[in-house]
Order: C-alpha cells, then sequence, then structure tokens
C-alpha cells in the first residue's frame, strides 16, 4: 500500500498558524493575555475624540463595526466620524466598515453618500430592503457590535454606537448625555477583535454582491488570476507585530484582558459564562449597569447567591425609559431581586446605554452584551474582559458616581402595586419573550 502523501510543510505551518492565532474562538473560556494597554472612555465625546485621532494617524487599514451608525446629514458626531474615514480612504487607506441593517436602516442613503465615493467598503448586515425581510425570523438576530480596529494595533469595545450622546433615534434630541462607555486597548486582544471584524464585514460583503463576484468571475478571462484578486481583497485585518512601524508605548501596563464573544456558533453563551464565574467568585462587591435587563435564572440565582454570601450586589438600571416593555420586564424582577438582598438603582439623569459590571478589585467588562435574551441568546455581541486592579478601580470610582447621581429603589415602593398585578405583568413578559425566542429559533450561521 502507498504511504500517504505528506502536506507541504509551508500548509502544515501555515495551518497551525491559523489555529494559534485562534485558540480564543476554540475555547469556552475567555483566554486571557497580559501586557495591554487599558484606557477607559466615558461617553460618547470621549470615545468619538478618541476613535478620530487614531484614524488621522492611521497608516494603513481601518475596521469598523457599530450596531447604530447615524445619518452623518443629522448627526454632527456622526459626521465627524464618517469623514475622518473618508479623509483615510482618500489617503489610499483600506477602510471597510458594516452596520447593522436594522439599527442604521433609516441612515443608509446618507453614509452611502459620505462613505462610498471616498472608497470606503460600506457592508450591511442583514439588511432590510423588502418587506418580505420582515417576515423571515433570522432577522431578529442583529449585529450589535460596537469595535473598530486601526492598524492591527490599536482596538475599541464598548457600548457606544455612532451617533450623538444626546440623540436618540425614538426620542430625539435631549440636553443630557446618555450613560455609556467604551475601552481602548492596545496588546495581544486586539488580535481576537480584528479576526471577529473581519469575519462579520466577511459576511455581510458577500451576503450582498456575490452573486455579482461570481458572474464576473465565470467571464474573467483569466479565471484564476480574478480569484487570487479576490482572496487579496478579504484577507483578514493586518496584525501589528514585534518591530512594527507602530511600537508599543513605553511603560505599557501589564494588564489582563480577554476578547469575549456571543456568536449562534461555539461561541453562544461565553458572555453569559463570564459573568456567572464571576459572579461565583465574587467575595467583596458585584456593580453592573446595564439597561435591558431581564436574565434567566441561573443568572439571577448566581446575583442572588453572592448576596446570600455577604457580596454587596448593587444594580444600576434604566430611570428614563425609552423601551416601556424593557423596562416592565426589569421591574418584573424587582420583588425578587430586593427579597435577596440586592439593591437596585434607576438611573434618571439620562438615558442610560451602558453594559458594564465590575466584581470586587480585580474583575470588569465593558461591551456589548445587555442581560436579556436578545443579548444572551440572538444578537452578535461582544465584551471584554478585563483583570488589570488599576483600569478596574478608575471603573469603579466612575460608577460610585453613576450610582449616586440614580435613585435607589426601595423595597417599600412595591407594595402599592397588587401582588396579582405585578405577577400578571411578569407573566405576560415571560410570554412575550418566549414568543419571541421561538420566533428567531430558525437555523442560523452567524
Amino acid at each position: 500500500m502507498d504511504a500517504p502523501a505528506r502536506l507541504p510543510r509551508r500548509a502544515v505551518s501555515a495551518a497551525a498558524n491559523w489555529l494559534r492565532d485562534r485558540r480564543w474562538y476554540l475555547k469556552h473560556r475567555p483566554l486571557e493575555a497580559g501586557g495591554h494597554e487599558l484606557a477607559l472612555l466615558r461617553g460618547g465625546e470621549a470615545y468619538f475624540a478618541d476613535l478620530v485621532a487614531a484614524i488621522d494617524h492611521a497608516m494603513a487599514e481601518v475596521w469598523v463595526a457599530s450596531y447604530i451608525f447615524e445619518d452623518p446629514a443629522v448627526d454632527p458626531s456622526a459626521a465627524r466620524v464618517a469623514e475622518a474615514l473618508a479623509a483615510a480612504a482618500r489617503r489610499g487607506l483600506r477602510v471597510r466598515v458594516v452596520v447593522d441593517g436594522f439599527g442604521s436602516r433609516l441612515a443608509l442613503p446618507g453614509l452611502r453618500a459620505v462613505l462610498e465615493p471616498a472608497g470606503v467598503d460600506l457592508a450591511v448586515f442583514r439588511p432590510l430592503t423588502g418587506w418580505w425581510h420582515w417576515l423571515q425570523p433570522r432577522q431578529l438576530r442583529r449585529l450589535h457590535h460596537k469595535l473598530a480596529v486601526v492598524d492591527g494595533a490599536l482596538a475599541w469595545c464598548g457600548g457606544i454606537n455612532l451617533i450623538d450622546d444626546r440623540l436618540d433615534q425614538h426620542h430625539g434630541w435631549s440636553d443630557s448625555p446618555r450613560l455609556d462607555y467604551a475601552l481602548r486597548l492596545r496588546g495581544p486582544v486586539v488580535g481576537p477583535i480584528a479576526q471577529t471584524l473581519s469575519a462579520v464585514w466577511h459576511r455581510a460583503w458577500l451576503g450582498h454582491d456575490w452573486r455579482d463576484e461570481l458572474r464576473a468571475l465565470v467571464r474573467h478571462p483569466r479565471p484564476m488570476a480574478r480569484v487570487r484578486a479576490l482572496w487579496r481583497g478579504l484577507r483578514s485585518p493586518r496584525l501589528a507585530r514585534r518591530g512594527s512601524r507602530r511600537p508599543a508605548t513605553e511603560g505599557a501596563a501589564p494588564g489582563r484582558a480577554a476578547f469575549v464573544l456571543r456568536d449562534n456558533l461555539r461561541q453562544r453563551r461565553a458572555i453569559e459564562r463570564a459573568y456567572l464565574d464571576a459572579f461565583r467568585r465574587a467575595r467583596e462587591g458585584i456593580d453592573l449597569v446595564c439597561p435591558y435587563f431581564y436574565p434567566g435564572r441561573a443568572f439571577r440565582q448566581a446575583l442572588l447567591d453572592a448576596a446570600a454570601r455577604g457580596v454587596q450586589v448593587r444594580l444600576l438600571l434604566q430611570g428614563k425609559v425609552d423601551l416601556p416593555l424593557a423596562a416592565l420586564a426589569a421591574r418584573g424582577l424587582y420583588e425578587e431581586l430586593l427579597g435577596g438582598g440586592l439593591r437596585l438603582y434607576e438611573y434618571t439623569p439620562a438615558f442610560l446605554h451602558a453594559k458594564v459590571a465590575r466584581v470586587d478589585g480585580d474583575w470588569a467588562t465593558v461591551g456589548s452584551s445587555n442581560i436579556d435574551p436578545l443579548s444572551l441568546l440572538l444578537n452578535l455581541e461582544a465584551n471584554v474582559i478585563v483583570r488589570d486592579p488599576a483600569c478596574v478601580a478608575e471603573l469603579r470610582l466612575a460608577l460610585d458616581q453613576d450610582f449616586a447621581a440614580a435613585r435607589e429603589v426601595r423595597a417599600e415602593e412595591l407594595v402599592a402595586q397588587p401582588r396579582w398585578r405585578r405577577a400578571l405583568h411578569r407573566g405576560l413578559v415571560a410570554l412575550l419573550t418566549r414568543a419571541y425566542l421561538w420566533m428567531a429559533s430558525g437555523p442560523d450561521r452567524s
């Protein structure tokens, strides 16, 4: 019998490198690494200034993903980012942007008018261009990322969409900015963020133009040359290496961080598991900030168990309501949570959009994931786990200010509403949630 053919050494090496670079995705728990520079950004004003400055100094490429990218014609903050992206493309950089087809659907004409003439590659994730799209259950699963990568060296992850803090898509302009957070990162975690951005952009891009590419391939006089050209265009972001032209800043903090993703393949419950693991290890305090809070039983029980161990557990939820059903769902849990020793606060100075948590003095997360069925079971979400004491301490100070500006909910307030009505509200929300999840439970390849 002939000996089996061996793969070329170069192919084996390439496969090994591919697996090594993506081992973070193959694990069920966050793959932490040290050596990160971490910067906490509070609010869109700080985030936009930081992102635009990096785009203005970019030398090779820029990748951006956002659930909402507002129309530059109506939003000066969105216009500022869009113009920076367009200017980078005109300088010859590769600039790729992916937005969600629902969150950004009304802004698409304005975005295309600014970005595409400059050479920005704008992709739309699950566009809603016809009435039939609204009848497809998979359309309920949305791209909820808020990510950016510049030159494979700097990354941003958080809850901040590309829309002014004072502008709400449903309620218009207001005087007070939304409460929100993001992180800027330099270090090993940039690689997984860049790979995620590349994957979701390619998925959205090929989804809308693959038929045109196939026709061009068939008609091309040299098909293999066309395939190679397409492959060059689909390469992942170039990651910064040692000795690159953008060296890390001297004295970089030895912060530990990990990127954690929620998708519909291997990482279906990765973000939820990260929260549960941290809650179960908590010994002193848990701060959880989330506008849309309707977790499953295991999540609630982990918080109740922590409180029973003597951990101070504080939840900051929305007091200025943007989506009444979401607020009703969260308030249906108040009796259980207050009875279990948790302290509940409602943030009333402005709309609350932050999705952050702090556990003791050495664990925090900032990202896009709410604590509700849409984020934990359906949407594409992205968070960063931080294990750096200095960054966690900075977040803790900021959260103390946020809680101080909020109104604490007292157990006696719940007595005013009859118990049967509270039970009815909670049952109705649970029924609607199950119906929504059933509608969205069709096959998916996120």
